[in-house]
């Protein structure tokens, strides 16, 4: 991760709680940002995470599986609202541009390029006016790939309120990608988008009947 998040405090067991939670540091500023939507708020809610940490690394040492864990306490702070609530323009890919690398083909003609940039102006119009709840449901499990069982137990919600919560969250969606569509398009090649590095496809066409467990 490019972005400096300094918690080197105390030297004599620094690398320990250095070793236990660099290996997730990109993953939860991921997640961060896709949370708040803007990277100094992304900074800070994971800087806030590490310092709320760092006195406990011997019991962080403990926990076997740390990046579920981690993510628990990360979602509960942003919904706790202990970060900023300021929010500016919503980004759902990062500035490497990986998501027009990885699906833009070389040969894809003017046209396509642009109805593709329209297509994901529009989902990142409606994904910027979705509830905190919903967001971070959807970047979750749609986005980041994360089982419904597993956020069953990352964030103590059954789960048959989370199906509901997230066939909501979706619903809401597909009503914003409506109100925010400007511009047919009839490029069926460009229906579904890879928002993530999971392989998860957030496809508007499937918001609504979709529950992969």
């Amino acid at each position: 991760m490019r972005h400096s998040l300094s918690f080197r405090t105390r030297r004599e067991t620094l690398p320990d709680f250095e070793t236990l939670v660099r290996p997730h540091l990109d993953h939860l500023y991921r997640l961060a940002y896709r949370f708040c939507g803007h990277r100094q708020d992304a900074e800070d809610l994971v800087q806030d995470l590490l310092v709320k940490l760092y006195p406990r690394h011997a019991e962080i040492a403990k926990v076997g599986k740390l990046r579920p864990w981690l993510v628990t306490i990360l979602y509960r702070m942003f919904i706790d609202g202990t970060r900023r609530k300021a929010r500016s323009r919503l980004e759902l890919i990062d500035d490497e541009t990986r998501f027009y690398e990885s699906t833009a083909s070389s040969d894809e003609r003017p046209e396509q390029s642009l109805a593709r940039e329209q297509r994901m102006a529009q989902l990142q119009a409606a994904f910027e006016r979705l509830s905190d709840d919903h967001r971070t449901l959807l970047a979750l499990h749609d986005i980041e790939g994360y089982r419904l069982t597993e956020l069953e137990e990352m964030l103590a919600v059954p789960l048959g309120t989370l199906k509901s919560r997230i066939h909501r969250a979706r619903a809401r969606m597909r009503t914003l990608l409506d109100g925010v569509k400007e511009l047919p398009t009839d490029d069926p090649a460009g229906s579904s988008m890879d928002l993530g590095n999971s392989g998860t496809l957030f496809n508007p066409s499937s918001l609504v009947t979709d529950e992969r467990g």
